[in-house]
């Protein structure tokens, strides 16, 4: 990623890995010679831990060719703080990797050197408690203080230091920003492997599904002179002792609010489990699967398949979005002492991040980089709930027409409590469904007349119940509304697409219109009963009545003075 993007890669110290890289290493070495220039090397045995086997070199062709080093250049000009040199722990929440969601949590650990820091030279590079900030290290020396008080000791709260730079002027909104940033794009390098390996590992399940893995990191970033910060290393498994009373208190903090946030229930593995047998016996059998066109299909099958496509492509990114949105506030309630850096919520931060998401594709999984760059460039991905409602809707409408319901259109029947369509403006849709707009136009879709009614009628055929008119019941409630036919389906109505739409409460649609004025009058005298936000309405579902309920600009001028929902409720229940 420092090849394709410099720019943004810039926080990482020059880093060789041997013995893959030891004739680049070398390389780097002449050049250095070649200008004059003397340099310190930081070098960190394969897969150590707690500072052990690091030391410093200047000399390095004495490095060994064949052996498992990291070699990093050394960081010469650091950040002091009353003398010592530091780093700093910062602990990360990964919630779900597919997609992304990414927490920092606002506290952490400062860790001091033992030692007043001076710049390397031949006589203090074996001085480990002055250049390493390692806990595991600078403990065993005698000048490592235990101090109980936040602004004493070698280890203090992150939450003092941010103090500290906000009294000594610092601009503590751009540390924080930088920091957040240097995160986000490191874990966007392995955003690409572990994905793949995520959805290797769960087959047939969709993008967006309940994450069922997290992980909680530990950052190690220093800051140099002038507050850049730079990632010196990441600890997959951070260490959670509890050797002081400030360990005990930033931890504690890590771990409980990273439980509340994750929202884990002990049903949890049992429902996921029983998901995915659910899921294997559908593939196995191909149950709820599309049937497929032959060479011989009509034209009038191929429009068919094609609106069933884009009724499942709608409803899958429907269930998305009511998922995210139920995952977002129970994030907003829940976040406690994290703050979520990634998806950010400005729009241009996250435009960048998606780009850098992108080239990381290109970079390490070139084969699957175009379809994650379908995935993310689908116009579905931006819309909204009551967007990709109007379009379920607008497929609805489409399926009538192709099973040979009439679409003859005239001026719309007066009604007592709506305006008419030329008085009620159709908002405005946004450019990105135009892809998915089809059929009607806007002026079509806000008129019917009384012949279709009729015709919708016979369209049931002779006789019982095929000709009464069809009602739809809608229940408001906090989770997905739900919609039930209360008449048998007409037998000619498609069988897949004729489903229920649902709507959560907070899309909800326009209430259908009151049927006389007198009814409008009652309201404005009626006192207004308490209704419960799960009352159920019943209003028609005829053509009429769902081609007013999509221009939602007027909805303000439907019923007189009507000064909530729960008026329009109580009054349809009533009646």
């Amino acid at each position: 990623m420092i090849k394709c993007q410099p720019q943004e890669y810039s926080f990482i110290p020059k880093t060789w890995i041997f013995p893959a890289e030891y004739t680049q290493f070398q390389n780097y070495v002449k050049e250095l010679r070649r200008k004059r220039k003397q340099k310190t090397f930081i070098v960190k045995p394969a897969n150590g831990a707690m500072g052990h086997g690091i030391s410093l070199i200047r000399n390095c062709e004495k490095l060994p060719a064949q052996e498992h080093f990291i070699v990093q250049e050394y960081l010469d000009k650091p950040f002091l703080m009353e003398g010592y040199k530091f780093d700093l722990r910062i602990y990360i929440l990964v919630t779900s990797c597919d997609p992304l969601r990414i927490f920092l949590y606002n506290d952490g650990l400062v860790r001091m050197g033992t030692e007043k820091y001076h710049a390397p030279s031949e006589a203090n590079l074996s001085q480990l408690y002055m250049h390493l900030t390692n806990y595991s290290v600078n403990k065993h020396n005698e000048n490592f203080e235990r101090d109980e008080t936040v602004d004493k000791g070698s280890k203090r709260s992150i939450s003092w230091f941010t103090e500290f730079l906000r009294t000594n002027d610092y601009d503590v909104t751009k540390f924080w920003g930088d920091v957040s940033e240097l995160v986000v794009k490191t874990l966007i390098v392995a955003e690409p492997h572990v994905l793949h390996a995520y959805r290797m590992c769960r087959p047939g399940q969709p993008p967006g599904s309940d994450s069922v893995c997290f992980e909680v990191l530990g950052f190690d970033i220093i800051l140099d002179r002038k507050l850049k910060p730079w990632l010196l290393e990441i600890n997959r498994a951070p260490s959670f002792g509890t050797d002081q009373k400030i360990d005990y208190d930033v931890k504690k903090g890590v771990l409980l609010n990273a439980l509340k946030l994750l929202n884990i229930r002990a049903s949890d593995k049992k429902r996921n489990l029983a998901q995915q047998k659910a899921e294997a016996q559908r593939r196995l059998y191909g149950h709820g699967s599309m049937k497929k066109l032959s060479a011989a299909s009509s034209d009038w099958e191929k429009q068919r398949h094609t609106l069933e496509r884009r009724r499942e492509e709608l409803k899958e990114r429907l269930a998305q979005v009511r998922k995210q949105i139920s995952r977002e506030e129970h994030e907003k309630l829940h976040l406690g002492n994290y703050r979520r850096i990634y998806p950010p919520d400005d729009k241009l931060l996250l435009e960048k991040y998606e780009s850098l998401l992108s080239a990381a594709f290109q970079t390490f999984l070139a084969g699957r980089a175009a379809s994650l760059q379908k995935e993310m460039n689908n116009p579905l991905k931006r819309m909204k709930e009551e967007d990709i409602l109007d379009l379920l809707e607008q497929c609805e409408l489409d399926d009538e027409k192709l099973m040979g319901k009439s679409s003859r259109q005239r001026g719309p029947k007066p009604l007592t409590a709506m305006p008419e369509c030329s008085q009620t403006p159709r908002r405005q849709r946004p450019d990105y469904l135009a892809d998915f707009t089809s059929g009607s136009s806007a002026e079509n879709s806000c008129s019917s007349s009384d012949e279709e009614e009729e015709d919708r009628r016979k369209a049931g055929g002779g006789g019982g119940r095929g000709g009464e008119k069809r009602e739809k019941k809608v229940s408001y409630d906090l989770g997905e509304s739900k919609e039930k036919n209360l008449a048998d389906p007409a037998p000619s109505a498609s069988p897949t697409l004729s489903g229920p739409i649902r709507r959560s409460i907070s899309c909800p649609r326009s209430i259908a219109s009151l049927s006389s004025p007198s009814e409008v009058r009652a309201l404005s005298t009626r006192p207004s009963p308490t209704v419960p936000i799960a009352t159920p309405l019943v209003r028609p579902s005829s053509a009429t009545s769902r081609s007013h309920s999509l221009s939602r600009s007027g909805s303000a001028h439907r019923v007189p003075h009507s000064n909530s929902l729960e008026i329009i409720l109580a009054n349809n229940v009533m009646q």
